[in-house]
């Protein structure tokens, strides 16, 4: 008889045992969901950003450098938008198109707008070509006018994308037309290198491009263009982004930004979208057709918007508690206040408060003259819990604290009385053993 009991107790508690531990897994598995959702991508590689604070949503094989074709020219554009801000050039210029132009533009099945010798075209209307038509043509002539020459342009390309920490990326072309595809005007100086990007570096040139030139969401959301409007030959072409509005695969507040084909890269898409300040920023590489990119695109989407919400902890020009001054030195003033550049912003999941403490890192030896506006710091986040983008961003939330007023530099008179009065102040303090 105990020998029975016995054995129902250790049944009992074998049970209980078993039946603890698929509770625990099924918890320790429902978390991993939670953090590495399974949105069953047909993809190469992916990622979902949130573009205010540069915070990773969601990644799969991020960081695999990868062709990525005509997402190539989110560099082009934001290198002809940085030199027309420079004023090196102009969106009203003139150019002639050139005999490399005019051969990419006979390239079969290469999108373009069928630039010929003897045109000219302004520079803003070569620019719509490519961030609209994706035209290579328009694109390989602005290259030229920017830098004067493509290897000359992609030189510039690869220089930007490591100032942006872009560090899985080699540009060889303006385009992303494939180095091997152009014949006589194929580099020579890359040793067989071609066009790679990884999903993460995508992200981060995207996110560059429409905080550095918001006016590029002004041009990549347009539906469709007209090429030589008013004309006697005008050209017609949508946009290769079907996520915008009236094109097949409509999804409400996408504005931007570059899709991409070749045959060794297969379909790509970088994508954005904003709906009640919310922006999120989303690639995929590889996928196997023109719709999927984007059926792969709006399950990225649809996860953000449905999981995250953007919460402003401070507005632009507020000060964070307990770095409201800066130390100066050589100045007027011994300190200076300090404000946040723009507003303060933190993504966190719908339904859950984010424990993040904001703090400031001053830069090192303020000097006077300092002027209003001028950056004296960095906003740090503590108990972050997200990923960003960049390994330099880590723990960083992006925004500069800056100077909300001028600070003069001392005159010699005053710098001396002050160290006396310093020397004094040191020798007493000594002497009273404080």
């Amino acid at each position: 008889m105990k020998s029975r009991w016995t054995s129902r107790l250790v049944g009992a508690v074998l049970s209980v045992t078993l039946f603890c531990s698929s509770l625990m897994m099924s918890a320790t598995q429902a978390g991993a969901q939670e953090v590495a959702p399974n949105l069953q991508l047909a993809v190469k590689s992916a990622i979902l950003v949130e573009a205010s604070t540069g915070k990773v949503l969601y990644k799969n094989n991020p960081d695999i450098p990868l062709p990525p074709a005509s997402m190539t020219k989110m560099m082009t554009e934001y290198l002809v938008l940085e030199a027309v801000k420079q004023n090196k050039i102009k969106w009203e210029d003139q150019v002639p198109v050139s005999e490399y132009a005019f051969w990419v533009a006979k390239m079969s099945d290469s999108a373009g707008v069928y630039l010929n010798m003897g045109e000219s075209h302004a520079v803003k209307d070569l620019y719509k070509a490519m961030a609209i038509a994706s035209a290579n043509d328009a694109t390989v002539l602005l290259a030229e006018k920017v830098a004067g020459s493509e290897p000359n342009f992609v030189q510039m390309m690869n220089k930007k994308a490591q100032e942006l920490g872009m560090t899985n990326t080699f540009y060889a072309t303006s385009s992303g037309l494939p180095a091997n595809e152009l014949g006589q005007y194929a580099p020579t100086a890359n040793n067989g290198r071609d066009n790679v990007m990884s999903a993460r570096d995508a992200a981060i040139l995207a996110r560059a491009l429409i905080r550095d030139f918001p006016d590029a969401l002004e041009y990549s959301k347009i539906p469709r263009l007209t090429f030589r409007e008013g004309t006697a030959n005008p050209l017609k072409k949508a946009n290769y982004n079907w996520m915008l509005p009236g094109l097949p695969n409509e999804y409400p507040g996408v504005d931007g930004l570059k899709t991409g084909y070749t045959a060794e890269a297969k379909y790509c898409f970088t994508g954005t979208a904003i709906r009640d300040n919310l922006r999120l920023i989303t690639v995929v590489m590889g996928t196997d057709s023109e719709q999927k990119r984007f059926v792969e695109t709006k399950k990225l989407l649809d996860y953000g918007f449905s999981t995250f919400k953007l919460t402003k902890k401070l507005d632009k020009g507020a000060s964070i508690k307990g770095f409201e001054t800066a130390p100066v030195s050589k100045g007027v003033e011994l300190e200076v206040p300090a404000v946040i550049e723009s507003d303060l912003n933190d993504i966190g999941k719908i339904g859950q408060d984010g424990k993040v403490e904001a703090t400031v890192e001053f830069n090192k030896d303020l000097v006077a003259p300092i002027k209003k506006g001028d950056v004296i710091g960095k906003v740090i986040l503590k108990g972050e819990t997200y990923e960003y983008l960049s390994p330099s961003e880590t723990q960083k939330s992006g925004i500069n604290v800056v100077a909300a007023q001028d600070v003069e530099e001392a005159s010699w008179i005053r710098l001396l009385f002050r160290s006396i009065i310093q020397f004094f102040g040191d020798m007493f303090s000594g002497a009273t053993g404080k």
